[in-house]
């Protein structure tokens, strides 16, 4: 409990603390005043004191209560004070919404255990790193949506992209249609800097709007737009059919999307591609993305004080009482 106290303790008389000299000047005094106010007593056998010798060897509590009632008034008299910081903190807001591949492909087997696994580890990941950005989610395959919108709430966040699954939408790649939802949450944003990072395995191939036109859209609204091709190089065991009961079919199948595509999107709004072959190479590009785009942040510290001394009063006059009591009960002695 004394170690919660002094926890952030700061002293604003700490000269008093001299006065802890006290106690070993009144522990010398007190052995050398002990014979004096003890007389000796000499008798040939000591049986007739053995059951009161606890008395004695416990009255050293006397000086000890005496000198910690001193140890406690010195430090109350310090005026200890705790210390409560409170943070202010303003920073030039970054709004970034992920937009999400979820078409069936993203479950190739290519990624332990799946890309999308993986893709929604890694931006978990990403969104701890921005503590005081607003980030948003959109997803899509064949079609498009916001699942999460524009919030610093990321733990709200972060349970949405746990829950993202392949199946949910229309299957396809409507890459057009994903990028066009993530500029309409930062279309309105007054945010410095608007970032979309987008994600996908696929080629276009669903949706209404095409992928330049939505980039055309992004760079007049100034939002920069980094692009993630996910897939090893090769072949892997990919969904290639869907059975009745929803389970997927696997095969094996090339490694394959439109490269260029996503360079151009990059290429028009600012941004850059990105290839990921792995995990560690999908880590590797949002700590890319996480230093191109830092955050700047200015922290005021105010501090705040409350008084503690009244701790250690309450604790020297414990100590006293208990002193006096214990004298004069189970240690008084006959004048």
């Amino acid at each position: 409990m004394l170690l919660s106290i002094l926890e952030n303790i700061s002293f604003l008389n700490p000269y008093w603390f001299i006065g802890l000299l006290l106690i070993p000047a009144m522990g010398i005094w007190y052995f050398l005043q002990r014979e004096k106010r003890y007389a000796n007593l000499n008798l040939p056998s000591l049986e007739a004191f053995e059951e009161s010798s606890w008395r004695g060897k416990l009255r050293i509590l006397l000086p000890i209560l005496r000198a910690l009632t001193v140890a406690a008034l010195i430090f109350a008299l310090a005026r200890p004070q705790k210390t409560l910081k409170e943070q202010e903190i303003t920073a030039d807001g970054v709004d970034i919404v992920l937009v999400m591949d979820l078409s069936s492909s993203m479950l190739a087997q290519d990624f332990n255990p799946d890309r999308l696994e993986v893709s929604k580890m890694v931006a978990s990941d990403f969104v701890d790193k921005r503590e005081y950005d607003r980030i948003g989610l959109a997803v899509f395959a064949g079609e498009a949506f916001t699942q999460c919108p524009l919030t610093t709430d990321h733990r709200v966040l972060k349970e949405f992209l746990e829950g993202l699954q392949c199946g949910i939408l229309e299957d396809g790649t409507a890459i057009g249609m994903g990028l066009s939802t993530a500029i309409n949450r930062l279309k309105d944003s007054e945010a410095k800097s608007k970032i979309v990072i987008l994600l996908t395995d696929g080629d276009n191939n669903a949706g209404y709007i095409k992928p330049l036109t939505a980039a055309e859209i992004a760079r007049e609204l100034g939002v920069k737009v980094y692009t993630i091709g996910v897939g090893s190089r090769g072949s892997a065991r990919t969904p290639v059919r869907r059975r009745s009961n929803g389970d997927y079919v696997f095969g094996l199948a090339e490694v394959k999307f439109d490269e260029d595509l996503l360079k151009q999107l990059s290429e028009m709004t600012g941004g850059q591609y990105f290839r990921a072959i792995d995990k560690q190479s999908l880590e590797q590009i949002y700590q890319t993305i996480d230093q191109l785009e830092k955050t700047k942040i200015e922290v005021t510290t105010i501090k705040r004080y409350s008084e503690e001394f009244y701790f250690f009063a309450l604790l020297a006059i414990v100590f006293l009482v208990l002193e006096i009591l214990l004298r004069y009960t189970v240690f008084r002695t006959i004048p």
